[in-house]
């Protein structure tokens, strides 16, 4: 049932859609009864246009014929939509500024960027407005919004979750994701949406991918330390690896090669058509992408190929990887375009490429650093083991030396 309504949650937080705002009722009863979520802005609404962070878009983009599949699962798991929210242009970004909407509040840091690409979803969640909503995750914009936001968020097994009635991004590696604050409501969610019952947590054995924890700023580590001590103490059996024998950098290269020319290639003929403009960072982004040669996509994806099988294999359904979300807390809104695309960008996508290129489930769960900054702690599971690793965050977050 479609709600036709002007009103915008929240106006002020900046996070919801004005332009093809539209809520929507539930359409049964289940186990999502009473809750509210909102709904990035790359989901087709049925009979309302989708805006995909660019004016340009939803101006050359006609009212949609159907709804997004996930979105009617949690229709009918009895939850009501609030409204869409905002997303970077064209979803190509993670620092959550929207040239020409804004940037959402981000309430648990106000004076610092939500993170994206699913940055009004976070904000939404963030901003005790919803009780959780749905992104997309290709590069990271679930769970890196998730860590700066100081919310949960989860990348799902890549192909878990049907990605009809979405816009394509980078279907290499493109998942829906989602965010709550509540671990019981994170993993409700991922019952209704992975079509699986909650399950007892099954972790055997703990492994802290240390390289990734070389690459973590100071004020995060001293934060993570302890908790990682904790854990260790928790399980019975733990190790420590190595998890990309010091390859982080190449493999960041090999996925931003894929997935630059994926996008490339799912946008070109609208940016050729309709000459959009587009904001800073996005455009430079989409440029770069259009370069990525026929020679150069063939060795990417031979090494893809290597690093997937790799991953793929490297843990057992009752192992869990340590990491952390991103190497640094937000930074400050407004800090510069090249400073946020290799101080913030590219040193967080070394890690949050691990998963994408693995096509493994990784939840973001968080804490807070002494001066009260968000930053999240990650577990990426083995392929399938999402309903796992939701028992983990439901067991962890009712710890309290967690």
């Amino acid at each position: 049932m479609r709600v036709e309504t002007k009103t915008i949650p929240n106006a002020t937080l900046g996070a919801f859609c004005e332009e093809n705002h539209v809520a929507l009722m539930h359409t049964s009863r289940g186990v999502l009864d009473g809750l509210t979520f909102a709904t990035k802005d790359v989901f087709h609404i049925a009979g309302s246009r989708t805006g995909f962070g660019n004016p340009d878009w939803i101006r050359t983009h006609s009212a949609e014929k159907t709804t997004a599949p996930v979105v009617k699962s949690l229709l009918d798991a009895g939850a009501d939509m609030l409204g869409r929210t905002l997303t970077d242009e064209l979803a190509y970004s993670l620092s959550g500024e929207n040239f020409h909407y804004g940037t959402p509040i981000n309430s648990a840091a106000p004076d610092r960027i939500p993170g994206g690409s699913s940055n009004g979803s976070a904000a939404a969640v963030s901003g005790q407005v919803v009780d959780f909503a749905l992104g997309t995750d290709c590069g990271g914009s679930v769970r890196l919004p998730a860590s700066y936001c100081g919310i949960m968020g989860i990348r799902p097994t890549h192909n878990r979750i049907t990605t009809d009635g979405v816009i394509p991004f980078a279907p290499s590696f493109d998942v829906i994701g989602w965010f709550a604050s509540d671990a019981t409501i994170f993993e409700e969610v991922g019952s209704v949406l992975l079509d699986q019952p909650a399950m007892s947590l099954d972790v055997k054995r703990l492994i802290i991918a240390k390289d990734t924890f070389s690459l973590v700023d100071s004020s995060v580590n001293e934060v993570l330390k302890p908790i990682i001590k904790s854990l260790v103490d928790k399980f019975e059996l733990t190790k420590e690896i190595n998890v990309s024998q010091d390859r982080l950098a190449h493999w960041f290269e090999i996925f931003r090669t894929i997935q630059g020319s994926e996008i490339w290639a799912n946008r070109k003929q609208w940016i050729k058509e309709f000459h959009p403009v587009l904001g800073p960072g996005i455009r430079e982004r989409l440029e770069w992408a259009s370069t990525i040669d026929s020679q150069t996509i063939s060795w990417a994806h031979s090494e893809y190929v290597e690093i997937n099988n790799y991953l793929t294999n490297l843990l057992e359904p009752d192992e869990i990887l340590c990491l952390p979300t991103s190497p640094r807390v937000a930074p400050l809104r407004g800090t510069e375009t090249n400073t946020l695309e290799i101080v913030y960008r590219t040193q967080a996508m070394n890690l949050l490429c691990i998963a994408g290129l693995g096509g493994l489930p990784q939840i973001s769960l968080p804490r807070v650093t002494q001066g009260g900054l968000p930053l999240g702690l990650s577990f990426i599971g083995a392929p399938g083991s999402d309903m796992n690793l939701l028992a983990l965050a439901v067991n962890l977050v009712s710890q309290p030396s967690f």
